[in-house]
Parts: structure tokens; C-alpha cells; sequence
């Protein structure tokens, strides 16, 4: 009988090794600091908290959070892995000194808040300059998605409560650019409220769109270039009028929920007034259609809003609602974008989907909890959370093609910064040099010399 020795090799370890750099794609997340200027440009702007005689500059103490929290981390003792990897990383500030800067600026409160949001916008324009593209978006427009994130807490933090999901904890509300099909998105607002926050809250709203449109270069502040796009917790007449006072520079794509007045006004739709709905590539969608409503069969909003109604075949077992016509689910919208057809608006709101992925990026990149106590400590880890975002997005757009360009975060973690790399010192230079036998290993040296094949900054 074959003696049994098991499925894997056995291998034994031992401490000692030296030349060897773990988490060593991450060099892809320090090259994108260091091309879009992201490193100096913060740290003048938190200049001034650096303290008289201070070893470590507060903007890089605050990047290599933000790096750690990219790769994974999900608290700030985590910027440990970077401590541990000063080949890639340089200096890292002790745990102690990361948590005072904290506490520092949270002490700034708006103050620092503005530095730090002023610097993203600053880098962001840079970023798509450098992108050689006006926009992420291929259709040259910025589209910006609005919603709400519930995140739990498992201890008693400030401000948290219970949400109206029965779970405890925070329920900030989120803007993100959507690169569109093409890409990913990049967040552009975060603001902080309590678990019992409502969902259609019209002044937080307003709030998360101006931290949104603050984000974005000015030359789309204008014609219409930019789109504010929310699911049904946007449609309040507040926020509508809101972005209607804007109309002449700002579209808007906003859900509404079927009220009976609204419902009435679908029923009265001839059956020729219904038109079928399409996909992306414009393959007719079967069992859905769409018209468009009288705007005047609302009272009380604003002049100029088209409201597009979607009937579908429910999917097998999905529950209707009374609202619901004929066994077919309703859903609307409103809009101010006028001279496209209805079945084009109804498609680009529906790929208002596409939100749902980068929230799911924003839990497994820092959001999956808020590790500090104070309010005012988990705002300045929001920054955090957005900056580390941001070089998710940032290093794919600049330096990745094809499918790795779609990657989410946890896949570019898995494949691309975990990869170990042998550390080679030849004429007073470093080179990292990845295992020819890892399958990404083409990817990582590829998107490499894209990056160092950008103009330095400045």
C-alpha cells in the first residue's frame, strides 16, 4: 500500500531571510504618488500642522495610511506592513505618532478637512490630464452617482445608531465618478452621518453634491458636463428644485418613487406611447418598456422635468408592490437632459447600478467599519478611505489596459500587491525584481513603465 504524504509539499520555515520585499506591487500605488504630485501637494497643505522639529512630515504620515488602507488595512496600526518595507515605502511613523496627527486634525475640524479635500481636487485634474482624457467617461460627460452606505459598528462609537436596517452604526452618504464601462470610479464625497440618518434627506443631499462638484475641474461647471444621478432617496422636491436652480450647467438623472398620483398618470398611457427599452449595446431589452409622463400630472415641482416610466416582467418569484400595474414593475425618474430618446435616458439611469460596485470597493478599502471613536477622528478616516480610493483608481487609469483596467480593488490585492519581489542594489540603485513564475508578473513591470514614462510633475 502507497504511503499517503498529502496534497501540498512540505516546507519548513524559519526566520532570517533578507532581500526580499513583501507586498512589493505596491510600488505601482507609490509610483502613482509620486507622477501625480500627490506627495508634495499634500504635504504644503498640511504644513501647517507639522510640529517644530517633527522627524516625519504630516502629508506623507497621511499617505502611507492611506497606502496601507489601499492594500488592505483597515485601521491605522496597519501602516505597520509599510514600517516593515522601507525599500518601497521610506520611513514610516510610529503607530503613537500616526494616531496624534490624527487626533490633531481632527481637532482642525473643517480646517483640515478642506486642505486635504482641496489637494484630491487639485490631483484629480492633474490625473486626467495626464490620462490624455477630458473625462474617465468615454462619452466625455462626469457622471456622478450619489448614495448612501450603511456601516456597522460592533462598539459603542460617537453618533452611532440604529439604522433602518435594525443593524447599529453609521450611514454616510457617497458620491462616485463612474468611469463608466470602460473603468471603475473614484469617489468624490463622503459625508459622515449618524446610523439613523434618513435616506431622501434633501439638505445632505445638497451637501454631498457640493463636496462632489467641488472635486471635479472647473471647466465642467459649465454645459452641462456634469450629471448628478440618484436612486429613488434623491427625489425629494427640495434637492429637485435644487438642481433645477442649476439647470442651465448641471443635468440630473433622479429616481422617484410611484406615488398614487403617479401611478394613476401610468395607467392613462396609451398602449402606442410605450416604447421597448434597450441595453448598452442597443439590442432591444424583452419584457421592458418605457414612456415618458405629462410633468404636469405632479404638483409642486419644478418647470422643465421630464418624467420617463419603466414597465418590465417582474423576475420568477419577485414580489410586486400595489403600485405595480398589470403584473408589471414601475420604476421612474426624473430629468432635466433634454433632445435624447426616452430608452437612451432610462439605460444611462439604470447603469446608475454600477454605484453598487464602488460601494462594494469603498467596504473592502477601509469602510467595512470605522475604527476610531470620535466623529470627528472617523471624518478624517473618510479622507483616508477616499484618498486610498482615489490611488485605486488613479494607478489603473494611468497605468493598466485591457481587463486588468476593471479590476476591483480585492482582485488588484490578490494579484498584483501581494506579489513578493527580490531586492537588487547595483550602482547605488534599487531594483525590485518580481518571480518570472508569477502569473501577473507582465502586468506589474508593464504598468510600471507606463507610469515611468510619465512627465514628472511640476
Amino acid at each position: 500500500m502507497k504511503k499517503r504524504v498529502g496534497y501540498y509539499p512540505r516546507v519548513r520555515t524559519e526566520g532570517g531571510g533578507r532581500g526580499v520585499v513583501s507586498q512589493a506591487g505596491g510600488v505601482l500605488l507609490v509610483e502613482t504618488v509620486r507622477k501625480t504630485g500627490l506627495d508634495g501637494a499634500i504635504s504644503a497643505a498640511l504644513a501647517p500642522w507639522r510640529r517644530p522639529r517633527a522627524v516625519h512630515d504630516p502629508g506623507k504620515i497621511l499617505l502611507d495610511v492611506a497606502l496601507a488602507v489601499a492594500l488592505g488595512g483597515d485601521c491605522l496600526a496597519d501602516v505597520g506592513m509599510l514600517r516593515a518595507e522601507s525599500a518601497v515605502f521610506g520611513p514610516v511613523a510610529s503607530d503613537p505618532t500616526v494616531s496624534r496627527l490624527v487626533d490633531t486634525l481632527a481637532a482642525a475640524g473643517p480646517r483640515a478637512l478642506t486642505a486635504i479635500r482641496s489637494v484630491r481636487a487639485e490631483i484629480r485634474e492633474q490625473v486626467w490630464k495626464l490620462a490624455g482624457t477630458s473625462s474617465p467617461n468615454a462619452a466625455g460627460q462626469v457622471i456622478v452617482d450619489l448614495d448612501g452606505v450603511l456601516v456597522v459598528a460592533h462598539s459603542d462609537k460617537q453618533d452611532a445608531a440604529a439604522t433602518w436596517k435594525r443593524t447599529y452604526g453609521h450611514h454616510p452618504l457617497m458620491g462616485f465618478v463612474d468611469h463608466g464601462s470602460g473603468g471603475t470610479g473614484e469617489p468624490v464625497a463622503a459625508l459622515l452621518r449618524p446610523g439613523n440618518a434618513g435616506s431622501n434627506t434633501a439638505a445632505d443631499h445638497i451637501t454631498a453634491t457640493q463636496l462632489a462638484l467641488a472635486q471635479l475641474p472647473k471647466r465642467h461647471l459649465r454645459g452641462r458636463n456634469t450629471l448628478i444621478r440618484t436612486d429613488s432617496g434623491g427625489g425629494t422636491h427640495e434637492f429637485v428644485a435644487w438642481l433645477a436652480k442649476r439647470g442651465r450647467w448641471l443635468s440630473y438623472s433622479v429616481g422617484m418613487t410611484i406615488t398614487e398620483e403617479l401611478h394613476q398618470a401610468v395607467l392613462m398611457v396609451p398602449p402606442s406611447a410605450w416604447t421597448p427599452a434597450v441595453e448598452p449595446g442597443g439590442e432591444i431589452r424583452d419584457g421592458a418598456w418605457v414612456a415618458e409622463l405629462d410633468g404636469d400630472c405632479l404638483t409642486g415641482w419644478p418647470k422643465g422635468l421630464r418624467l420617463i416610466v419603466r414597465k418590465e416582467r417582474p423576475h420568477p418569484g419577485a414580489q410586486l408592490r400595489f403600485t405595480d400595474a398589470d403584473g408589471l414593475r414601475l420604476t421612474c425618474f426624473a430629468t432635466n437632459t433634454t433632445s435624447v430618446p426616452i430608452a437612451a435616458l432610462e439605460l444611462r439611469h439604470r447603469q446608475r447600478a454600477r454605484a453598487e460596485d464602488r460601494i462594494r470597493a469603498a467596504r473592502a478599502t477601509g469602510l467595512r467599519n470605522l475604527p476610531l471613536h470620535d466623529t470627528a477622528q472617523n471624518r478624517i478616516w473618510l479622507e483616508i478611505v477616499q484618498l486610498a480610493l482615489d490611488l485605486l483608481a488613479w494607478m489603473p487609469l494611468l497605468a493598466l489596459t485591457g481587463k486588468p483596467r476593471l479590476w476591483e480593488p480585492r482582485r488588484l490585492r490578490l494579484r498584483l500587491f501581494s506579489a513578493a519581489s527580490q531586492l537588487i542594489t547595483t550602482a547605488r540603485r534599487q531594483h525590485l525584481r518580481f518571480a518570472h513564475h508569477w502569473p501577473w508578473t507582465s502586468v506589474i513591470t508593464s504598468a510600471m513603465q507606463r507610469l515611468v514614462a510619465l512627465p514628472n510633475p511640476g
